[in-house]
């Protein structure tokens, strides 16, 4: 799966970063390399919550939409 994550520095320090497609996902981290980690390990977890929802029928009709989109694209590019 691709997915576009937008890397930005922050001000205080370190970096923070956001998947655009995955609505509420971003992380931070101190180092560049930490927050590699930080964002697989955020998306993981977004994903992983967005299929619980589906199978639960708990997701606002916006959110399923994005979550069906994302696994179309996945596809698209197999």
């Amino acid at each position: 799966m691709k997915l576009k994550v937008v890397i930005h520095k922050a001000e205080e320090g370190g970096y923070w970063a956001e998947v655009p497609s995955i609505v509420g996902c971003a992380t931070q981290g101190d180092t560049f390399e930490e927050l590699l980690e930080n964002i697989y390990e955020a998306i993981e977890g977004c994903l992983s919550v967005f299929a619980l929802c589906i199978e639960n029928n708990g997701c606002e009709d916006i959110e399923k939409r994005k979550f069906y989109q994302i696994l179309s694209d996945e596809e698209a590019s197999s």
